[in-house]
């Protein structure tokens, strides 16, 4: 029950605090609209048939694009864990490449892909992509030797040690990665959006600000908030489903 308390307190404390700043004049709401005001663009952007496409739009790019990360970062994470002498020779590489911003590849990225929702996807997958790798690199490092003696005592095949009991070890610290890159590729897609594209919530917020429509990009930006965290919440309970398969205590 606290679970569900605590951050209801948090959020509606939150709430009451934006109103009150905004209804004694602190900020003028035409600066930054109250959340009354936010709640009527948001159903406003509703009925003019507007936000549910860009909603539907955003999460199709984003389910994509992680997924594509995904696809890529863990087998190759798993690799280059499991294998020292790969991960020495290609760290160099990775490392360089790891601090550069997925916006940085935007350019390149629409001359590749052309417009359209390809390069919004291409940024999410590039956002995601390394913190799921090194997440998973570091996760199979962290598997403590005592495993796998004991699997070569019982002449335990390989993949099947690799399988039934490095992958439920790893998991906890691959999940490490798999939240973050879930934030950083929302964040990433938001932005691809603002600059590349012709619809999504990025675009609704460009939108609404060429348009002075400050509580049309507000509504925007809180929609794209509470997405994320349902985003988040969804990946928590697999993530606890998956600890429950394999027999994991999480408390």
């Amino acid at each position: 029950m606290k679970k569900i308390i605590y951050p209801l307190i948090g959020l509606v404390g939150f709430v009451a605090i934006w109103q009150i700043v905004v209804s004694l004049g602190f900020w003028e709401e035409n600066l930054l609209p109250g959340p009354i005001s936010v709640v009527k663009a948001i159903g406003r952007l509703t009925a003019e048939g507007v936000l549910i496409p860009d909603i539907i739009v955003s999460l199709k790019r984003f389910v994509i694009g992680y997924f594509v990360a995904l696809v890529a970062a863990l087998p190759l994470g798993l690799l280059l864990g499991w294998f020292s002498t790969a991960l020495k020779i290609s760290n160099s590489v990775l490392q360089i490449l790891r601090p550069i911003s997925p916006m940085a590849w935007f350019p390149f990225v629409v001359l590749w892909f052309g417009i359209g929702d390809a390069p919004a996807v291409a940024i999410i997958a590039i956002a995601a992509f390394f913190p799921v790798l090194f997440s998973t690199i570091s996760a199979i490092g962290k598997i403590d030797e005592t495993y796998l003696k004991v699997a070569q005592n019982f002449e335990m095949p390989q993949f099947q040690f690799f399988y039934k009991m490095a992958i439920p070890l790893a998991f906890p610290y691959i999940m490490v990665g798999v939240h973050l890159a879930i934030g950083t590729a929302w964040i990433f897609l938001v932005a691809g959006e603002m600059v590349g594209a012709q619809s999504g919530l990025g675009y609704l917020i460009i939108d609404g600000r060429n348009n002075i429509d400050m509580e049309a990009v507000m509504a925007g930006i809180v929609v794209i908030g509470l997405i994320g965290w349902a985003i988040d919440c969804l990946m928590s309970l697999f993530e606890k489903a998956v600890y429950s398969r394999w027999g994991i205590n999480t408390k």
